[in-house]
């Protein structure tokens, strides 16, 4: 085919769809094609394997598969075909007669069935990258790994608009949200045991002069490793974007040379990088469009891939990045960066085993009147028009109020300086899109503290999304029954009308209008 179609993240074309030769990310149609037949080929696997027992293999090619297709991930077209191939091979050597199907007939499909699919194979997506970063540390589960396979054969179901399927495809989108808290919770538990449990931590953005390696994305793991590959070299590590939580945690911390973070949002990095005097590493999204400006300098591995751009393999020996950060030497003398609001720190560190520490504390302060509200305001960043009202919102949050965040959308708020209630500071990062399941479980100790639902507790959510992996965190909200959910900027393109109305019915999952509004109907 020589056009695409793709609208899986907020900032598709015209809020409906990326169509023709690229899509607003830099995705070009041929290699969003080559996504869509790799998709096809996971649904065919999926059929294999539903009939037999998944192999170590099967499972990792359906969460590599699923992770190369979430937006701003993998640019590299023949990389995306080649690994398209080994789940073909691996679908054959277990079930020939399986077949494929073409994800375009989802597309094409009744908007209602198209939109219950797509709730489905984009929370997949994210689900997968979670998956991911928990089996690089060891760390499976057997029933979440069985449920990709169950849940992309159901994709591949013939077309049925009866209000039967209306309602079976429904509750597979509320089980991808179930199963991904559980797979939230695997990755959870593996980062914490092999890292530690965050404490709060100041994180400076002034660079130091001297070489530098930046490291972006979400792998922890990656980061480790480069870590110790760095050690004693003279080369100091600088986190980007989502990987900033990384300073929070002790057995990362232990590195004198993880500095500090450079920039901000992963939708900043192609001014940014300008010129920067030494190398990225991309370990998974989100990656854009590389300028001529720094392309040289720029390196990835595990599931991200680049056109010309050196690829660091399974092996993950660092020593190409290693070798350009002392060839660039970075910058002569400290160099200053700061945040979206003139901050040059900002703080990390306050997941559910920090913050549950405080619980006397908080429900105390509560009590006494010092804390009237609870906010969770984070999710994706992006580049989109209106997201200025994550800032606005929340500065004009009132001085007795306490904001939880996360994910790269907390750098429209993580360098604002909102004072503290009795020593806590108002703003407390819990860390990357993940750890949604920390804000998950502070919020049922407050509720179980309190005698009362979650739904029942001051505490309102006010989410923005960008990517898959905010999908499936919707959903897990949902699962959970969460209600009056604020979702920004746009809502997805992918969500027809009648199921809006269901998850506004049931859910009163609701759009953002104005911070004072807004600020207005939660606190009245």
């Amino acid at each position: 085919m020589n056009k695409m179609f793709c609208f899986q993240c907020q900032q598709t074309a015209h809020n409906t769809g990326c169509e023709g030769n690229a899509g607003v990310c830099g995705k070009k149609c041929g290699t969003a094609n080559a996504q869509d037949a790799l998709t096809n080929a996971l649904i065919g696997l999926a059929r294999a394997v539903n009939k037999k027992t998944p192999s170590e293999q099967s499972d990792r090619l359906v969460l590599k598969g699923l992770f190369t297709t979430i937006t701003n991930v993998n640019f590299h077209e023949d990389n995306v075909r080649k690994l398209t191939q080994e789940i073909q091979a691996e679908r054959n050597a277990i079930d020939a007669s399986a077949e494929e199907y073409d994800i375009r007939n989802i597309w094409e499909n009744h908007e209602d069935i198209r939109s219950l699919k797509s709730l489905i194979l984009f929370g997949l997506r994210g689900m997968a990258a979670y998956a991911y970063h928990a089996l690089a540390l060891g760390y499976t589960d057997r029933d979440v790994l069985n449920y990709f396979y169950e849940a992309l054969a159901v994709l591949g179901e013939p077309s049925d608009t009866s209000k039967e399927n209306f309602e079976r495809l429904l509750s597979y989108v509320l089980k991808t949200g179930e199963v991904n808290y559980r797979c939230m919770e695997l990755l959870d538990k593996a980062n914490t045991e092999s890292y530690g449990t965050p404490v709060p931590t100041e994180v400076p953005l002034t660079i130091e002069k001297g070489p530098f390696i930046v490291v972006s994305g979400h792998d922890l793991h990656d980061l480790k490793l480069l870590l110790e590959q760095t050690n004693d070299t003279g080369i100091n590590i600088y986190t980007h974007s989502e990987m900033l939580p990384a300073h929070g945690y002790p057995e990362l911390k232990k590195y004198p040379h993880l500095k500090g973070n450079f920039g901000t949002a992963w939708q900043n990095q192609q001014f940014e990088f300008h010129n920067i005097p030494a190398p990225i590493l991309f370990t998974t999204n989100c990656l854009m469009p590389v300028r001529q400006s720094y392309c040289d300098r720029v390196f990835t591995t595990s599931i991200v891939s680049y056109p010309e751009l050196i690829h660091i393999g399974e092996e993950k020996d660092f020593t190409p990045v290693i070798e350009k950060a002392l060839e660039c030497g970075g910058y002569g003398k400290d160099h200053p960066m700061y945040g979206v609001n003139g901050g040059n720190t900002v703080m990390t560190g306050f997941a559910h085993g920090t913050v549950l520490k405080e619980a006397g504390r908080i429900i105390n302060l509560v009590k006494n009147g010092k804390i009237r509200h609870f906010f969770l305001i984070g999710g994706c960043d992006g580049a989109a028009p209106g997201r200025n009202y994550y800032t606005e919102f929340a500065k004009k949050t009132p001085s007795d109020t306490l904001i939880l965040t996360l994910a790269c959308g907390k750098y429209r708020i993580n360098d604002l300086h909102l004072g503290e209630i009795d020593g806590l500071p108002r703003i407390m990062d819990m860390g990357q899109c993940n750890d949604a399941y920390s804000a998950i479980q502070v919020a049922l100790a407050l509720a179980d503290a309190f005698h009362c639902s979650v739904n029942e507790l001051p505490l309102t959510l006010v989410l923005s999304w960008y990517e898959q992996k905010a999908v499936c965190i919707l959903l897990t909200l949902l699962y959970l029954g969460i209600r009056n959910i604020l979702l920004g900027p746009t809502l997805p393109a992918f969500v027809s009308p009648n199921v809006l109305e269901v998850l506004k019915e049931t859910y009163q999952l609701t759009p953002i209008s104005t911070p004072e509004a807004d600020l207005k109907r939660i606190l009245g």
